[in-house]
């Protein structure tokens, strides 16, 4: 009966510990989660948002604020992230912030289909004229294609706009003419509903408004609301990272050359090791953005000139033209659209990174000279033009004390005393072929008659 007793007393224990635990996430709904998207509009960023957005539904948040600050991005990622903001069962806000964000091109998008949308001050929103990308930067469209593709993207925003109540002739001018508007003038406008200096006084501002939801229609009340961050994944945070045109290009040409120097040092391992990984993320990188192929395949075509001179006996001449190349390339890699400013590579970070691709190649190029021109120190080679003394005379053969060793010689018929200084010509087997160079050395005793040097 003491044995049952204990396990009764341990399961109702353990009854009540599930059931306290549990307390926490039914009221885990008295939240506001807040994503935070700052950057290009790209697929990295729309798995972040989906993954926000289902995080909040899981654990029932009373809404959803994603503060932005983009430039824009990629199409095809701003609308899965629109699908999913007006799917969402919590409501979403967007929050243009902190000051000094933009809202521009996709995140226009973005903005209008939301429930709500706000503005930090002294931030502005607008710019939201579409532009074709393709592999050599943006292309260029007959007059009917664009008008297809502006009125496309019109008549989206104008839907966003219907669905949310905001101001639809305004976001056609920022599409047709690529206005931009602060945030009290957006105030005005009706294109956001509120101006809030961070994100407790959105919640403050929001609290009390219905918005539609895919459920139905609710009444928010989220003044005071705890807040959650929802942060980025390690994982997302480095993919959203790379795809920066300018770490892109820095993974291309870094990684490339972590490749060249584990092929001139074989069995360094980390380098290649790091340059494959390096290789293989700018790829991925590169797959999201607008790049031009032929300056990738310039860029390729540079590095197999370093490499290739640090083999072959062109004296620099590869790596000269494997400088140009890379210039070429990387001048054209990203040509883009003066709309598009933030898929532009600085013409600084070129001049830096062909700076140090030209002075490692130098380096590298360098020492592989020195070595193909120095004298060899190991094997039969090495003996050639090391002077000996003759240790047994040569008529023609003989011994000579050569490189601390007793070796059999020839000369050219000549006949070669002992103690005279000889010069290696060349090796025939285990036997060297000489000529003098210095006749034996006299020493001079002390009376005056010269006799022949001992030597060891």
């Amino acid at each position: 009966m003491h044995v049952l007793r204990l396990l009764a007393a341990a399961w109702l224990g353990c009854l009540l510990l599930a059931v306290t635990a549990g307390s926490p996430a039914a009221a885990a709904g008295d939240y506001a989660a807040v994503a935070r998207l700052d950057g290009v509009i790209n697929p990295p960023a729309a798995s972040y948002v989906d993954r926000a957005i289902a995080s909040a539904e899981k654990d029932g948040a009373a809404v959803l604020v994603l503060q932005l600050d983009t430039p824009g991005g990629l199409d095809s990622s701003m609308r899965l992230i629109v699908q999913r903001i007006l799917a969402s069962a919590v409501p979403v806000i967007v929050y243009v912030a902190p000051a000094g964000a933009r809202d521009a091109s996709a995140g226009v998008y973005i903005t209008y289909s939301a429930q709500l949308a706000a503005m930090a001050p002294n931030t502005n929103i607008g710019s939201a004229t579409p532009v074709s990308l393709g592999q050599n930067g943006e292309q260029q469209m007959s007059d009917e294609m664009r008008n297809k593709v502006t009125n496309d993207a019109v008549a989206y925003i104008r839907g966003l706009a219907a669905e949310r109540g905001r101001n639809a002739d305004w976001a056609e001018d920022a599409v047709r003419q690529a206005v931009n508007v602060p945030a009290q003038d957006a105030l005005q406008l009706g294109v956001v509903n509120y101006v809030a200096a961070d994100v407790p006084d959105l919640l403050r501002q929001a609290d009390g408004a219905r918005v539609a939801t895919p459920s139905g229609e609710v009444t928010l009340h989220t003044a005071g609301l705890p807040v959650r961050a929802v942060e980025m994944q390690p994982q997302e945070r480095l993919l959203h990272a790379i795809t920066d045109p300018t770490i892109a290009y820095l993974l291309l040409s870094l990684g490339s050359l972590a490749l060249i120097y584990e092929l001139a040092n074989p069995g360094a391992i980390l380098p290649g090791v790091a340059g494959g990984l390096a290789l293989l993320l700018a790829l991925y990188a590169l797959g999201t953005l607008p790049v031009n192929l032929a300056g990738v395949l310039l860029i390729l075509f540079a590095m197999g000139l370093f490499a290739f001179d640090l083999v072959a006996p062109t004296h620099g001449a590869a790596t000269v033209g494997g400088v140009a190349a890379f210039v070429l390339g990387s001048a054209i890699l990203y040509n883009t659209p003066e709309s598009a400013p933030y898929l532009a590579l600085a013409p600084q970070v070129i001049a830096l990174v062909t700076l140090f691709l030209s002075l490692f190649f130098g380096a590298l190029l360098g020492t592989a000279l020195r070595t193909q021109y120095r004298r060899p120190v190991t094997g039969r080679e090495h003996l050639l033009g090391l002077r000996g003394e003759v240790r047994a005379a040569l008529a023609p053969d003989g011994l000579v004390f050569v490189a601390g060793e007793l070796w059999s010689a020839r000369s050219d018929g000549e006949t070669i005393p002992v103690g005279a200084i000889v010069e290696v010509l060349a090796v025939d087997g285990l036997r060297l072929r000489v000529r003098q160079v210095a006749p034996p050395a006299i020493a001079t005793p002390p009376h005056g008659r010269p006799t022949p040097a001992l030597r060891a």
